[in-house]
């Protein structure tokens, strides 16, 4: 077949053309248009290859050689026949394909596909090499009759390389965590942590949805919890039960970040097991005879306090083990004479919250082991009636070894997306607030993550120095202190002098140390 020009000259096809698929185009294309439709179509970054119906494939561009590992069409297989020779292809379940179902034969057989997903290997490898994803486009001659079919080819290999490595960290981490789609609001993914947590396989929570396994059973803002979800919005931490089998349920924490995973809005759910809280509670309303025995043996550090000036009474086992407290030396002491709260500010503002409201639930505070490590908690405490004198139960749940996995989960995400550009960068700053939940900020930034220059620099703005002096103490140009103030601002958070010289203060720089 050969193209016409718009007077009804002949103009055979281009050397190296596209076969007979670009010739059928329609005759008003000239000769000059089909050559530089062929150089278009050579620079497309996306594979083409073009078959006749009998099988042959008559052309293939660089890129569809490229995603071969091939560089010629002798290596990539001049026949259908002989490209299915050449290569082993799976499904994206990894299942290995028989040749009538791989693409150019199921395209050749009149099947017309979308956004086909196979896994690429050359016959003699072991494992696949490339993902594409595939889309079949059947052309015909100006007379309508099938003339040429083309298979349009995405290499999509680091996306779901990137996919594979999140789902081996997001296995591994052991705080049970779950997604779902946004979409269709149906679990995607859970991880084993979740499935310990719960008590259930697998395959009972993939692919419900929130209404047949409704993780808000009970939640005392479940309503809340529906507008967030709905609005692909943050969901606040929340006491709810996880559906169990036989009708039981399991006391948990339960918050939401939403998420993006391959371009797909999601919502992230992770939980804390309250259990044992709950089992010392009820405990405790049992009857208050049986107060000591079960004050001392819950397994939550516990703490008895006076309404007026929170002196400790009674502290249990479990506190003291957390704390490194002994429980002698901790009776009559308020916090701060043990200096167990790591912010005075946050103690005052829950003493404050007991005395308007009676209690509080759930709060994330951070206290101080003897020896100075942080102790991140859930802290719940309420005004009660103890052998008619009124006191304040404190009730101190240890997730330090949660949150820390938590962190742990959002450094591997970071891992995966240092090195791909197709994984939202959404997920870290959507899941920022997992680093701090008191504040719903990332951590705040320490003096160890400035370099020892831009230390010296800050030091010598605390001595009330400008820059040019600065510069001038430094043998460094002004340019140089500039670049280094900026750098500071960024990472410090601030944009002031004043402001920078607060920080480095409350962090111990007081601009000695700088000859």
């Amino acid at each position: 077949m050969v193209a016409q020009t718009v007077d009804g000259t002949e103009v055979p096809p281009p050397q190296n053309a596209p076969g007979a698929a670009i010739a059928a185009l329609p005759h008003v294309i000239s000769g000059n248009t089909l050559h530089h439709l062929e150089q278009l179509i050579e620079g497309l970054s996306g594979g083409i290859i073009l078959t006749d119906p009998a099988g042959t494939i008559v052309w293939a561009n660089r890129a569809a050689l490229a995603m071969h590992g091939v560089t010629s069409m002798e290596e990539l297989g001049l026949t259908s026949d002989e490209f299915c020779r050449r290569f082993h292809l799976r499904d994206e379940r990894h299942r290995r394909l028989q040749t009538r179902h791989y693409p150019i034969m199921r395209a050749l057989a009149g099947e017309l596909f979308d956004n086909l997903l196979v896994e690429v290997a050359a016959i003699g490898t072991d494992e696949p090499r490339w993902v594409h994803q595939v889309r079949s486009v059947a052309l015909s001659d100006p007379d309508g009759e099938p003339d040429c079919i083309a298979l349009v080819i995405q290499d999509v290999s680091a996306r779901f390389e990137a996919e594979a490595r999140f789902e081996a960290m997001f296995q591994a981490n052991p705080a049970p965590a779950m997604i779902a789609r946004l979409a269709d609001q149906r679990f995607v993914k859970v991880n084993q942590g979740f499935l310990e947590l719960a008590g259930l396989a697998r395959d009972l929570v993939i692919g419900k949805n929130l209404y047949e396994f409704d993780i808000f059973y009970n939640a005392e803002r479940r309503e809340l919890a529906q507008e967030r979800l709905a609005a692909g919005r943050t969901i606040p931490q929340m006491e709810a039960e996880l559906p169990l089998p036989k009708g039981h349920g399991k006391l948990v924490i339960v918050a939401g970040q939403p998420i993006e995973l391959a371009d797909e809005p999601c919502m992230l759910f992770t939980f804390a097991d309250l259990e044992p809280r709950r089992k010392a509670e009820t405990a405790l309303r049992a009857g208050e005879k049986h107060f000591a025995t079960v004050f001392n043996m819950a397994p939550v550090a516990m703490v008895l306090t006076s309404l007026d000036g929170h002196r400790i009474i009674e502290a249990n086992e479990a506190f003291a083990r957390m704390t490194g407290y002994p429980i002698a030396s901790s009776i009559g002491r308020a916090p701060d004479e043990l200096e167990l709260w790591n912010d005075a500010e946050q103690r005052l503002h829950v003493e404050e919250e007991i005395a308007h409201h009676g209690g509080v639930r759930n709060c994330d505070v951070r206290l101080l082991h003897k020896e100075g490590d942080a102790i991140e908690c859930l802290l719940s405490a309420e005004r009660i009636s103890l052998r008619d004198e009124k006191s304040i139960l404190w009730l101190y749940q240890d997730i330090t070894a949660r949150r820390h996995t938590e962190l742990e989960l959002i450094e591997a995400i970071e891992a995966v997306m240092k090195d791909t550009n197709w994984f939202s960068r959404s997920v870290m700053e959507k899941l920022a607030n997992l680093r701090d939940p008191r504040s719903g900020k990332a951590p705040p930034p320490q003096v160890a993550e400035l370099t020892q220059r831009e230390r010296e620099v800050l030091e010598l703005i605390c001595e009330g120095l400008e820059d040019k002096a600065i510069a001038d103490r430094l043998s460094v140009s002004n340019n140089t202190i500039r670049n280094h103030v900026a750098r500071i601002y960024s990472k410090i958070g601030v944009n002031r002098r004043s402001a920078a010289v607060i920080w480095a203060r409350e962090r111990g720089l007081s601009g000695a140390g700088v000859q």
